[in-house]
């Protein structure tokens, strides 16, 4: 079910929301937080790996995935791989942000999944590894059989939205558990970088929304022909 409009705008301004919400989270990071490391002293540059993994990796890599059937112009085999690698890329960068947030946690002495935004982002990352291996054995390889993939077409499109939307969400709650933990340790409501986190969480969320509404948008003719099979 289409919504009347052709994909290929509303996937543009998802492109450009993206490449938004990435840069605002860099400039949150790098210039208010200190920074990224792998391993410091300062135990919040550890933590900073985890907001940044988590939009860029996880829910932009995530999000272009979902649209590459819509957005772009190439042979249904490659647009095939190109959103199974989005997908990769995104479950282990999601994978590797989750564990930092850990590896954080640990070095400093924090509780480990007392947080709502701690169980729901576990949720997700369990889910997208389903959902990503299921699409692989079936729509890629080996491949299912053509009754299979007919079936599972609509569910997959369906769960994978219902995965990444989740992801969006859960996003959001912990730029707001971040935030409010900031804020109750002195950070000025009405500061700068307060601002610059909800805009970020706000840019964040329109990504989101013009991914789903791409996917439920007119692919081009050609593109709508194509179906899931096997490669």
């Amino acid at each position: 079910m289409g919504l009347g409009v052709p994909a290929f705008p509303l996937t543009i301004v998802s492109h450009v929301l993206g490449v938004v919400a990435t840069i605002l989270v860099l400039v949150w990071l790098v210039n208010f937080r200190g920074g990224l490391a792998w391993d410091s002293d300062n135990k919040q540059l550890i933590f900073n790996i985890h907001p940044f993994l988590i939009v860029f990796g996880l829910i932009v890599h995530g999000g272009e995935a979902i649209i590459s059937y819509k957005g772009l112009p190439l042979k249904k085999e490659v647009k095939k791989l190109v959103h199974l690698g989005l997908h990769g890329a995104a479950l282990v960068l999601g994978i590797i942000g989750i564990y930092t947030a850990f590896k954080y946690h640990n070095e400093s002495g924090i509780a480990n999944l007392y947080s709502l935004h701690s169980w729901l982002g576990i949720g997700v990352i369990v889910l997208y590894g389903i959902q990503w291996i299921y699409g692989f054995v079936i729509f890629f390889y080996p491949g299912g059989t053509p009754d299979v993939r007919r079936f599972s077409l609509p569910w997959h499109a369906l769960f994978g939205l219902f995965v990444f939307v989740l992801a969006v969400g859960t996003a959001t709650l912990g730029f707001l558990e971040k935030l409010t933990f900031l804020e109750s340790s002195g950070l000025d409501k009405y500061g700068t970088e307060a601002l610059l986190v909800n805009f970020t969480a706000i840019v964040t969320i329109l990504f989101g929304v013009f991914v789903v509404l791409s996917a439920l948008a007119d692919a081009p003719a050609a593109a709508a022909a194509d179906d899931y099979e096997a490669i």
